[in-house]
C-alpha cells in the first residue's frame, strides 16, 4: 500500500507540474532554449575531447591498474601525506572541469581508493587549473589570483580529511574488505613502464586535445597550442601501437567493457543536468527561470548572505573550463564584493548540478550531501573572510 502511495504522489506531483507549466511566457519558453543551447553547447565542446578520452582513462584504471598500487598510494590506511599529496597533484595535472574529472573519480574510488583523498582528487581537479588561476589574476587581479590558488590547494586537503574523518568506520570496514580480495590478484602480464607509458599517452591525449588559448599570441602556452593538434595525433598513433603490441585481446574486451560500465552510467546524468542547469540559470550573458539579476543582487558586498549567495549559486552553475573568469568580471562589475567573487571562484568550478548527480551515484546521497556542504561552507567562510581582510 506504502508503495502504491508514493507511485500515486509522483504521478500527481507530475501532472500539477504539466497542468501549470507557464508555456507560452517569454521567461520560460526562452529559458527553455537556453537549456538546449547550454546541453548543444556540451555536446560539442566536452562530450567528444573531454568525456570520451576520460571514460576511457577511468575505463583503463579498472580494467589495468591494480588494486594493491591504488590502496598502497591512496588507500583509507596509506599514510596521509602520500596519499593527499598524490591526490591533489594528480588532479591539478588533468586539469579538467568538474564533469570530465567525474570518470576518473568513479575509476580510483571504484579501484579502492580512500575516500579522503578520492574527494581530495575531485575538488583538485577542476579547483586547481593553472590556466584558469593565471587567468584570474590576470583579469580579476593578483590578489584574487593568489587567493584563489592557496584556497584550491588548502580546500582539496581539508575537505578530503574531513570526509575521512566523517566516514572514518566505513572507510575501514571497506578497506578491510578490499584487503581480503587483494591475495586473490594476478599477476601483472606486462612491466610496470608499460602501463605507465600506456596511461600517460591517454592523459596526454585528453590534455592537449582540450589545451586554450592563451591570453596573448606569444610565449610558450601558445606555441603548445598552436601544436596541439600534431602532439594529439602523435599520441594517439602511439597509443594504437601499445594497444596492438601490448595487450591481448581479452584485456582490450575489458578495458571497452569498463569503459562503456561509466559511460552509461555518467553521460545520462551529465546531460540531464546541464539542462536542468541550463534551465534554471541559462547560459553565461543569458537568462534562465531565475533572473541573473537576482544573483548580481544577492552577492553585493560581503555579508556572510552574500558570501553564501555566491557559493550556493556557484555550486549550481555549471563553468565550463576558463568561463568563470568572465562571469565573475560581469559580476563584479555590477557590484559584487571580493568575498563573495572568490567563494563563487571555490564553490563554482570544483561542483555544479550535472557533477553533484553523477557523484551520488558513485559514493551515496549521505556522503555526496557531506562533500557539498564541505565545499559550500568553506567557500562561504573563506570568502567572508578574505572580503573582510581586503
Amino acid at each position: 500500500m506504502k508503495s502504491e502511495l508514493k507511485k500515486l504522489g509522483w504521478i500527481v506531483t507530475l501532472f500539477l507540474a504539466i497542468y501549470f507549466l507557464p508555456v507560452g511566457s517569454d521567461r520560460f519558453d526562452n529559458a527553455v532554449t537556453e537549456s538546449m543551447l547550454l546541453a548543444k553547447e556540451y555536446a560539442r565542446q566536452h562530450v567528444l575531447l573531454c568525456l570520451v578520452p576520460a571514460f576511457f582513462i577511468a575505463g583503463g584504471i579498472a580494467a589495468f591498474v591494480r588494486k594493491t598500487s591504488v590502496m598502497k598510494y591512496l588507500g583509507p590506511r596509506a599514510p596521509k601525506p602520500l596519499a593527499y599529496g598524490v591526490a591533489s597533484v594528480s588532479g591539478s595535472i588533468l586539469a579538467v572541469c568538474s564533469c570530465t574529472v567525474l570518470p576518473l573519480f568513479a575509476g580510483i574510488h571504484r579501484m579502492g581508493a580512500g575516500l579522503g583523498p578520492a574527494t581530495a582528487f575531485l575538488y583538485s581537479g577542476p579547483a586547481i587549473n593553472v590556466m584558469a588561476i593565471i587567468l584570474t589574476a590576470r583579469v580579476l587581479g593578483i590578489e584574487l589570483g593568489i587567493a584563489r590558488a592557496v584556497g584550491a590547494v588548502i580546500f582539496s586537503i581539508v575537505i578530503g580529511l574531513a570526509m575521512h574523518l566523517v566516514f572514518r568506520k566505513e572507510e575501514l570496514a571497506r578497506a578491510g574488505e578490499n584487503a581480503a580480495m587483494f591475495e586473490q590478484q594476478e599477476e601483472p602480464r606486462r612491466p610496470l613502464w608499460k602501463d605507465a607509458t600506456y596511461f600517460a599517452s591517454m592523459v596526454g591525449i585528453l590534455a592537449f586535445a582540450n589545451w586554450a588559448r592563451g591570453t596573448e599570441d606569444t610565449g610558450i602556452w601558445s606555441v603548445i597550442y598552436s601544436a596541439k593538434w600534431v602532439v594529439t595525433a602523435a599520441l594517439l598513433v602511439g597509443l594504437a601501437y601499445m594497444l596492438l603490441r601490448w595487450f591481448e585481446r581479452d584485456e582490450l574486451a575489458g578495458w571497452i567493457g569498463e569503459t562503456w560500465t561509466f559511460a552509461k552510467q555518467i553521460l545520462p546524468l551529465l546531460l540531464g543536468g546541464v539542462i536542468v542547469s541550463g534551465l534554471l540559470l541559462g547560459r553565461p550573458g543569458h537568462e534562465g527561470v531565475i533572473p541573473s539579476e537576482w544573483v548580481s543582487n544577492a552577492v553585493g558586498g560581503n555579508s556572510l548572505i552574500a558570501n553564501l549567495s555566491a557559493a550556493l549559486a556557484g555550486a549550481l552553475m555549471y563553468f565550463a573550463t576558463l568561463t568563470e573568469v568572465p562571469i565573475l568580471q560581469g559580476l563584479i562589475g555590477s557590484g559584487m564584493g571580493k568575498g563573495p567573487a572568490l567563494a563563487m571562484l571555490l564553490a563554482g568550478p570544483a561542483v555544479s548540478l550535472p557533477s553533484m548527480l553523477v557523484i551520488r551515484t558513485v559514493m551515496g546521497t549521505k556522503k555526496t550531501i557531506v562533500y557539498i556542504l564541505l565545499v559550500v561552507t568553506m567557500a562561504t567562510v573563506t570568502g567572508a573572510a578574505y572580503g573582510a581582510l581586503f
